[in-house]
């Protein structure tokens, strides 16, 4: 029995031992060793056309919000919303009963006050004529010439509240200060508005109209150098998007570059006109203005897809040519390839402007280097790499 067992620890020896030298023959290859197909670009100075994009709002040259002067009720309304309006052209009309009474109580006492200077100004110069000829007491002249002198005042006075009144009783119809759009009516007939606090509407000029956006102080030199050369700048050198990314069918120019800098952003506001006949371009809409670039020197530009972020910052793969000898390999290479091979070289880089589907490289890269745009996820500094990605080599 023991010799049995004995014999069968053997047999099992032996089958361990040709099982082990089994695997290790059969052992799959390093991931790392096998080649990552890849598409390469070459990477080749070209002229580009480009804009600089910022955010931008629409803004009316002039912009009023309409308030009553006048207390009471809307007693009419002269205008269709959305529309068109001429300087002085009657909107709204306020009860004006209780100023038309306070009108006319002051054309009776202006009335009133004329006529007492009448008597007192008559009683003034029989007085005088009196005095020339000794036959009236010197103070009785006084007093009448006092009291001439006192009903030029309360005629003065009288004047002074007719024309208030006569004011106040104009409140009571308010009319357009300029030429421009009218909005939607915040009231209706009826409504009840107090002097100086209820906004009637909105009225605002509708051509041209103005784009506001934000630049950084750095730039001020730039765009003071656009606004005095206007008659050197393109006709698409301020263009603008639409909310729906349409291009606005007219090109704008600088009107004025705001006077200070933000402290505490460091930016300044830029404001551009545009013409605006077909009404397209409303106060408060959000468009992207563009700018288009003067630089006139070849660029290097590749695609957005052969650049990786990490941590904030960008990098791209290119490929090197390497010879890697066969008694140069460790161990955990053994199934690496050997002799004339392409690496992926990772490389750091500053991108500039976006253009569509490319990308602007300001550093990093050289012209001629060979770039990697496809299988980059699969990629790290040193991968093995061949060609036949899914799309072919590209150039």
């Amino acid at each position: 029995m023991k010799r049995y067992c004995l014999n069968l620890l053997g047999v099992v020896s032996v089958v361990f031992v040709l099982a082990s030298c089994g695997e290790k023959k059969g052992s799959a290859p390093n991931p790392a060793t096998i080649p990552v197909p890849v598409n390469l670009f070459e990477v080749l100075p070209e002229k580009v056309v480009y804009f600089d994009k910022y955010p931008g709002t629409v803004t009316a040259m002039m912009q009023v919000d309409l308030r009553p002067e006048a207390e009471g009720y809307v007693t009419g309304m002269y205008f269709t919303e959305g529309t068109h309006v001429t300087k002085g052209q009657k909107l709204y009309t306020i009860d004006n009963s209780k100023y038309e009474a306070s009108y006319n109580q002051a054309m009776a006492n202006l009335k009133v006050a004329e006529a007492n200077q009448e008597q007192a100004q008559k009683d003034a110069d029989r007085y005088n004529y009196l005095n020339q000829h000794d036959a009236v007491a010197k103070q009785t002249l006084d007093h009448a010439l006092t009291a001439l002198q006192n009903t030029k005042q309360q005629v003065s006075a009288a004047k002074q509240e007719l024309a208030r009144t006569q004011t106040d009783l104009g409140y009571s119809v308010i009319k357009a200060p300029f030429d421009g759009v009218i909005g939607i009516s915040q009231v209706k007939v009826g409504s009840s508005v107090i002097k100086g606090q209820t906004v009637l509407n909105t009225i605002s000029t509708n051509d041209p109209m103005v784009v506001d956006f934000v630049v950084n102080e750095k730039l001020i030199p730039r765009f003071v150098a656009l606004q005095q050369n206007k008659a050197g700048t393109t006709d698409s050198m301020f263009t603008i998007l639409m909310p729906d990314n349409s291009v606005y069918g007219y090109p704008g120019q600088i009107h004025v570059i705001d006077r200070g800098v933000n402290p505490q952003t460091g930016s300044v506001i830029v404001r551009l006109k545009f013409p605006n006949q077909s009404s397209v371009l409303r106060a408060g809409m959000s468009c992207t203005v563009r700018i288009r670039n003067e630089d006139t020197s070849k660029q290097l530009v590749v695609p957005m897809r052969s650049v990786v972020e990490q941590m904030g910052e960008y990098f791209v793969y290119i490929a090197k040519d390497s010879v890697i000898a066969a008694s140069n390999k460790g161990e955990k290479q053994a199934s690496a390839p050997t002799g004339n091979v392409t690496i992926a070289a990772q490389k750091k880089v500053v991108l500039g402007q976006n253009i569509n589907d490319r990308v602007i490289i300001k550093s990093g890269l050289e012209a001629g280097d060979r770039l990697i745009v496809d299988g980059v996820q699969k990629l790290h500094d040193g991968s093995f790499i061949k060609l036949g990605g899914a799309e072919g080599q590209k150039k």
